[in-house]
């Protein structure tokens, strides 16, 4: 806590006999500002810190006689301080002090540590003091409970600590479910130190602030202290922020920044394997993948302490039979007290589908699986045979389609291991980051995600059990050197059999994972309209079968992604793909729109010289942008400029002429919500096309108010390269998304006399891939290497900033 207002700030004399400048001298370290204990990471540093304050706290405490401790509370008094750590201070009395020497003594303990210029949470109780007001704040209540004397009178710590305790324990049934509470609203506020891209590891779920709150479940004496496992996982946790903080300069910052995960990791030792000795490259990945693990590991064991802990205070509060009720689910399977647990007669050791039985159960029912079963189950239960039997894969199957019950579920099987021994493929996903903006999860909790919500989807399927399957195992590849979906491809191959089943379902299977991306890519990199694109994915779907599978799949994967990765916008373009592609399947013609609609014929046909119409599109922040004018060169760039300008995202345009004129349609996504003023659109073109609007400078200077650095991302060098698969030549650029990007790349084209037909732009994280087809400006195809190589580097020159590397050659 900061020196309350009035008090005097740094330089204030302190008060006599405070212990004088050696010991602000001592505290100066804990600032982490000033290079101190350079060679220390991790618990002997913690252990450096703790010993530092404790020192130059005692000299500030000096001997005042009895009846008087300095107990130190919160992270300070389990002795796990950081740099920038507050220092939580009591200074506990017995009541038998005047209020001025109580102020002299605690002045002179106050005022050296704010000279120091350390953070300080200060106050001066008695025992019944401190116990009452822990008894009417939660946070102050979890700091007393791990209280730790530093210096002074040892009784009178001890009869702190033992009141403080009495006092939790006898108010368990109150308090306990308010610490629950307060753990789920912080989680709900927070996120997951396992799934977010920069975890809080003190307040995000799975972090220091968890482990406490099991020290406090224990402290209640209704849960065994942590185990191992979460030990080490909060040791971790600690050393990581450790770093964080030297990093930080002792800034309050618990968060691990993408910025700083080289540093953290060269400290703490994660290195790249395969470099030579003295050549060894911090790997950040790594890094996150342990932080990930210990993430998951803290927040399960908090679970399912919780879970066992609720049930017993509920059964506290009711009336109950002298023998718990045991409601049969399936064979071996029960359910008592709200937990699954096995029958009497269950054999884990000679019912191989005993495991995926019990948690089928459990996510049907909705209710956790059981401590004492699941601990059973990972003892006992051996390996699945080779093939399954039948009865396995009906189990596994009817876990999945319990959808999002099945995720907590999945999870207890993942947390004591039976999850990789029923699919050993699995090691090589579980807890992997995906360093990527775009994905929300681990590899391994997105393929389950996935799965969850493919399951809302089994009733439009022939094949639900596939569909299953394939969400839960379309991105296994990812943890395997090489092409994700080739590695993935070679696995299912090999596991489809081994689940038992039949070659033709192995085969629908793998044309899943293989084509997991058919439908995205197509929808959103290619022009749907293309009787080509349209062609392409009905040939590499083979089947109406695979091709409604892959749909389903496909909403599915972007629904667990991120919630930037599905849309109304994109749902339609994929179930259009979808329908034409079907038809053809069928045995239908390719549908094929023509090169003009009617309705783009009496467009081209109005009488006004120049004309901006806005549309609404079915699809929620979707609007239709016409613009209609006289035919000129550039005059998509500055279409695409205006609209950029007016911070509207453009998703797909496309151009069209006839006798002089242009017709320009653009969908665009309006990011703050207002619908576009056609009228506004209008005069800005116009202003555009006679060269009083300067779009190129007004981007610029919006893209340099607006850029955000991150320098743990070095932007990749812009990419465009020609695809001659479609009905028209296509270029595909690739490039960091910034203001203006689809304005550079329309005027470099028109700037080489490329004609653009049809534009798909798409953002995946912080890059676009945008699609143009494209013709010369007489409508021949563009061809040559040399005219090819001219267009790409225009392209690529407008692209160049000063961040930007320089494209290969």
């Amino acid at each position: 806590m900061d020196r309350p207002t009035g008090e005097p700030g740094p330089g204030a004399t302190p008060a006599p006999d405070a212990g004088g400048p050696d010991a602000v001298a001592g505290l100066v370290a804990l600032r982490g500002r000033d290079d101190a204990f350079p060679d220390l990471v991790g618990a002997p540093l913690r252990a450096a810190l703790t010993d530092r304050a404790d020192a130059a706290l005692r000299a500030l405490f000096g001997n005042p006689g009895p009846g008087l401790a300095l107990i130190a509370v919160g992270g300070y008094g389990r002795r796990e301080p950081a740099f920038g750590t507050d220092l939580d201070l009591v200074l506990v009395h017995d009541g038998k002090r005047g209020s001025d020497a109580l102020a002299t003594i605690a002045d002179g303990i106050w005022y050296p540590v704010w000279d120091a210029g350390v953070g300080l949470d200060h106050s001066v109780r008695t025992v019944e003091q401190a116990v009452s007001v822990a008894d009417g704040d939660l946070k102050a209540a979890l700091g007393l409970l791990e209280a730790r004397l530093v210096v002074g009178d040892e009784a009178l710590a001890a009869r702190l600590v033992e009141a403080l305790r009495t006092r939790w324990r006898a108010r368990a049934h109150r308090r306990l479910p308010e610490l629950a509470e307060f753990q789920a609203e912080r989680a709900r506020r927070v996120g997951e130190v396992a799934f977010l891209l920069e975890p809080d590891l003190k307040e995000g779920r799975g972090g220091l602030r968890d482990v406490q709150a099991l020290h406090a479940l224990a402290a209640a004496w209704v849960a065994e202290p942590p185990g191992e496992r979460v030990r080490a996982a909060q040791q971790l946790l600690l050393d990581v922020r450790g770093e964080i903080r030297r990093v930080a300069a002792g800034r309050d910052q618990d968060r691990l920044l993408l910025q700083d995960g080289d540093a953290v990791a060269a400290a703490l030792g994660y290195v790249a394997a395969g470099a030579a000795p003295g050549a060894e490259q911090p790997d950040s990945f790594a890094l996150a993948h342990a932080v990930a693990d210990a993430g998951r590991a803290i927040s399960w064991t908090w679970d399912t302490t919780w879970n066992q802990v609720s049930g017993a205070l509920k059964a506290r509060s009711r009336w109950r039979s002298a023998r718990p009720i045991r409601r049969p689910l399936d064979a071996g399977v029960v359910e008592q007290d709200g937990e699954v647990q096995l029958a009497r007669d269950a054999d884990p050791a000679g019912d191989p589908a005993l495991v995926l039985r019990a948690a089928a159960a459990a996510a049907r029912a909705g209710i956790p699986l059981g401590r004492y079963a699941i601990d059973r189950l990972a003892r006992d239960a051996h390996p699945l045979p080779d093939p399954w039997p039948p009865a396995a894969l009906d189990a596994l199957v009817a876990l999945l389609a319990a959808g999002d019950n099945a995720v907590p579920v999945l999870e207890s099987l993942d947390q004591v291991g039976l999850l990789v021994r029923v699919l050993p493929e699995w090691a090589a996903v579980r807890s992997r980051p995906q360093r990527n903006p775009y994905h929300r999860y681990t590899v391994d909790r997105h393929l389950i995600e996935a799965a969850a919500k493919a399951a809302q989807h089994t009733r439009e399927v022939d094949r639900p059990d596939l569909l299953l399957l394939g969400a839960l195992l379309h991105d296994i590849g990812k943890g395997y050197p090489g092409d994700h979906t080739d590695a993935g491809i070679l696995i299912v191959e090999k596991l489809g059999p081994r689940l038992g089943l039949p070659p033709d379902d192995v085969d629908v299977l793998v044309a899943m994972v293989r084509h997991h991306l058919l439908l995205p890519d197509s929808a959103t990199h290619r022009d749907i309209d293309d009787p080509a694109t349209i062609e392409a994915v009905a040939q590499a779907a083979g089947s109406i079968r695979v091709l409604g599978l892959l749909h389903r799949l496909t909403e599915a994967d972007s629904k667990a992604t991120g919630p930037t990765a599905w849309s109304a916008w994109k749902a339609r373009l994929i179930g259009d793909l979808v329908a034409r592609a079907t038809a053809v399947l069928g045995g239908g013609p390719v549908p094929y729109a023509g090169e003009l609609s009617e309705r783009q014929l009496a467009l081209l046909a109005l009488p006004d010289e120049h004309l901006v119409q806005v549309n609404k599109l079915p699809d929620e922040g979707m609007y239709e942008v016409v613009v209609l004018a006289p035919d000129h060169v550039g005059l998509l760039a500055v279409t695409a400029g205006v609209l950029a300008l007016n911070r509207l995202d453009i998703r797909r345009a496309s151009a069209r002429g006839a006798d002089g004129r242009a017709l320009l349609q653009a969908a665009v996504a309006a990011t703050h919500g207002q619908e576009p003023d056609p009228r506004r659109l209008l005069a800005d073109v116009r202003r555009g096309l006679e060269g009083r609007l300067d779009v190129a400078g007004q981007l610029a200077a919006r893209e340099e108010a607006y850029a955000t650095r991150r320098p743990w991302r070095t932007p990749g060098p812009p990419r465009a390269t020609f695809d001659d698969s479609g009905s028209r030549t296509v270029l595909e650029v690739r490039a960091p998304d910034r203001a203006g990007v689809l304005f550079r790349i329309v005027r470099a084209l028109a700037g080489v006399g490329i004609d653009v037909h049809t534009a798909i732009v798409a953002t995946i994280g912080l890059d676009v891939v945008d699609a143009f087809y494209i013709q010369e400006a007489d409508g021949a195809e563009v061809v040559g290497e040399a005219r090819r190589r001219e267009v790409s580097e225009a392209v690529a020159a407008a692209l160049m900033t000063s961040d930007t590397p320089a494209p290969e050659a």
